[in-house]
């Protein structure tokens, strides 16, 4: 007999398939708090104090994270609102982009980096948890730490594996006291911590352009590009009737509001001479409400881990591994462990998630870019949902041209980036001063020649038979040779109410497919 409390929360037996309407009852508001959740986080106090570590004031730094969110959280929304939509999870819709199989190489990355990711979050988790057990008098060298981290994972590896349901109430009934006491705690910090609004190390113009364009592709910009990839695996499950409009302002204001805000924080805490750690920016700033306060905040990163472990067993679905969802996600905390390891190994968290952020967006730029033109302009939103599944699908097998423009986009951000190590220090960026627009280069080249290389679209026989007359076709060749009004329409229109940004089609209704090779 089904008791009250497991109606509640049912277990999600879900895979990657659309999910049924019946099943979609998720409303904004909560997708609000799922992402408030995963962002309400000590880690973001290491962002915002990378920027006084860079050199940079703390006026400037507050700044880059607040304008540079706008664009990452934007985008992050935008594909939230496709994921809607589409009742589909953001690995399968990259089929439309790149293939049946060619989607598997971008599916296989982000199998990869959420492993890596909950290695990296577990350690905020460690290390705060350590920071309690120390103020209590409790100490135990590595073995301690081992078993701390071991029982951090068993927890968050039991919440992932009941699904999306379980995720969505733990973050509903959790979050919402975690910001009250945050707030306060905020408001404590701030009223003990003499603020240098205006002092900064970087002196020259030349290394003040340099640590603002590295500030950028670290926590301005690349944080809300670095979630693009989970978008559409939980707004899936916005019930149908929410309006497009809502989707994206809650998912968009659920990045932005806790990012910018515990950033700035921590850049607060860091211009007083405090330290980037997260121990020990709550052990300086807080003093002896310190253990409840490092109680309460340790919320953040398990909110964060249980998202990458859901995701990770949805990627590894979506490439075409064939076993039960629960297996991925214990494969997934097993590698996330190994990550861990070496985090705690390193002699400073901040540069180890410097060049770790530096790494993820080298990918997540391009394929982004390729992913919202192919939706926004090549296909106007329309996606033939069934052809994404089937396996003589219209949208072919492998398209060459996007892995092409993937390629091209990985190579130009990899040449302008700067990371901690020599490997990833590109030729641009190092004739540039070190200067970091990784995330920008990646984008363009990666989004703009797929704008190009998609003539092949346009001209394709068996896809213009299929669904363009001749004025439908002069009209596309039109749009790709105005392409960047039309990106900024695409972008708007989206978040806007009542315009058709995705949704089941029939066979054959679809928008121009790339050649099948």
């Amino acid at each position: 007999m089904t008791t009250p409390a497991a109606e509640a929360v049912p277990f999600d037996a879900h895979g990657v398939d659309p999910i049924p309407p019946a099943d979609r009852d998720s409303s904004p508001r909560e997708q609000f708090w799922i992402w408030a959740g995963a962002n309400l986080a000590p880690i973001n106090w290491v962002l915002g104090a990378l920027g006084i570590t860079l050199g940079l004031s703390l006026l400037e730094t507050v700044l880059i994270v607040a304008i540079g969110n706008i664009l990452g959280c934007g985008l992050f929304g935008l594909l939230n609102v496709i994921g809607h939509r589409t009742a589909v999870n953001q690995m399968v819709l990259g089929r439309a982009p790149f293939g049946r199989r060619g989607a598997v190489v971008p599916g296989l990355i982000q199998c990869l980096l959420t492993m890596a990711w909950v290695g990296v979050n577990t350690w905020v988790v460690l290390d705060l948890v350590l920071a309690v057990l120390g103020k209590l008098g409790i100490h135990g060298g590595a073995g301690l730490e081992y078993v701390v981290a071991a029982v951090i994972m068993l927890v968050q590896l039991g919440l992932a594996l009941y699904g999306f349901y379980a995720i969505r109430t733990f973050e509903k009934y959790t979050v919402p006291l975690t910001v009250l006491v945050m707030a306060i705690m905020t408001v404590l910090a701030l009223s003990r911590t003499e603020l240098h609004w205006t002092a900064a190390t970087a002196s020259t113009p030349a290394d003040k352009l340099t640590a603002m364009t590295q500030l950028m592709t670290a926590i301005g910009v690349g944080w809300g590009i670095s979630w693009l990839p989970y978008s559409a695996d939980y707004s899936r499950f916005v019930r149908p009737q929410a309006s497009s409009r809502s989707v994206f302002w809650a998912t968009a204001l659920g990045m932005y509001v806790p990012t910018v805000w515990l950033a700035a924080l921590g850049a607060c805490l860091a211009s007083a001479g405090t330290s980037s750690d997260p121990s020990a920016l709550v052990t300086e700033a807080f003093g002896v409400m310190a253990v409840p306060v490092l109680l309460l905040i340790m919320h953040g990163p398990v909110a964060t881990n249980i998202l990458n472990l859901y995701s990770c067993s949805l990627a590894a679905l979506s490439i075409g591994i064939k076993t039960a969802r629960w297996k991925i996600t214990l494969v997934a905390g097993a590698v996330a462990s190994v990550v861990l390891v070496v985090f705690v190994r390193a002699d400073s968290f901040g540069q180890a998630f410097d060049s770790w952020m530096v790494s993820i967006l080298v990918w997540i730029s391009p394929w982004s870019a390729i992913v919202a033109v192919d939706y926004l302009i090549l296909r106007r939103g329309r996606l033939d949902i069934p052809g994404l599944y089937a396996a003589n699908s219209p949208y072919g097998r492998w398209n060459v041209r996007a892995l092409v423009s993937l390629v091209l986009g990985l190579v130009a951000g990899w040449s302008w980036q700067y990371g901690l190590v020599p490997a990833m220090q590109g030729p641009v960026a190092v004739a540039l001063h070190n200067t970091d627009f990784s995330w920008l280069s990646g984008a363009i080249v990666g989004g703009g020649g797929r704008l190009p290389l998609a003539a092949g679209v346009l001209t394709s026989r068996a896809a213009t038979k299929a669904a363009l007359g001749e004025r439908q076709l002069n009209a596309y060749a039109a749009l790709i040779f105005s392409c960047g009004p039309n990106i900024v329409h695409g972008l708007a229109s989206t978040a806007a109410e009542g315009v058709p940004v995705g949704g089941c089609e029939r066979r054959g209704d679809h928008d121009p497919q790339p050649d099948s090779t």
